[in-house]
Parts: structure tokens; sequence; C-alpha cells
């Protein structure tokens, strides 16, 4: 796994109440196709991008962001890099190994009603199309 040039700050979205230490692993459901589960953790270094996940997470709790270090090598998200767009515009990236977290961050953007819907509308679309397949 190479190690992309990009030193963070780092985030990770998700609706699970974290403290500082814990560590996030991979092996659980995807938030995006929830038969398939996940071989790696994903991150990214856009603090709002961390907030799209975690509004688009699992579960009922409260959506949140997390500043988090990797602990291990990490590489770009296929998902969302130059399988599906050139370059990381995203920012986003993956790693086997768990991220650490450092603390709760709470000034990150949150989606109006209609964007969250807007997004959920694309993914329930990329679910029913086999294009949306998730590079595991």
């Amino acid at each position: 796994m190479s190690r992309p040039h990009d030193d963070g700050p780092f985030f990770h979205g998700t609706k699970a109440d974290l403290q500082v230490g814990d560590l996030l692993r991979a092996g659980f459901r995807s938030n995006y196709r929830p038969e398939v589960v996940m071989n790696h953790i994903y991150f990214t270094a856009l603090r709002d991008g961390a907030g799209l996940a975690a509004e688009l997470a699992a579960g009922d709790g409260t959506p949140r962001v997390y500043a988090v270090e990797p602990t291990g090598p990490f590489e770009d998200d296929p998902n969302v890099t130059d399988k599906k767009f050139p370059g990381n515009p995203t920012r986003s990236y993956r790693s086997r190994d768990p991220l650490r977290v450092l603390g709760e961050v709470t000034d990150w953007t949150r989606l109006t009603s209609e964007a969250l819907q807007t997004w959920r509308d694309r993914l329930a679309e990329l679910r029913a199309d086999e294009r949306g397949e998730i590079i595991n």
C-alpha cells in the first residue's frame, strides 16, 4: 500500500460516540452498501467531507466528526479517486490499520435537510446500479 502525499489533519465521520484514544477498525458494514463488510477504515483530510460521511452513516446516533491519525500505511480511496474521478479531489483515504481518535471536531458544516435527502437519493440510485459497486 503506497502512502499518498497528504499530511492531514485527517477526519472520520460517524454516529458513534467515541473517546480520545479509541481505535477505529475495518470489519464493519458499509454505510453505503450494508451487505458489504469493509476491509478498510476510511477517512478524509476534509472536515466537511467527514461531516457528510457522519450525516450518511447508519444508525440513529448524532452525526459526529473526529480528528484521527492513521496508525499504519494508507492509500487513496479508489471509490472516489482514479477509478471513478481523476486524482483525489476529496482527499479521501483508506487503511487496513486502525485510526486513532484524537478528539471530536465540532466546527463542521451540517447539511440542510434538503441536501441530505439529495445525498440519500443519490446513494439509493447507486445501490440500484451495479456501477455503484464498492471497491473493497
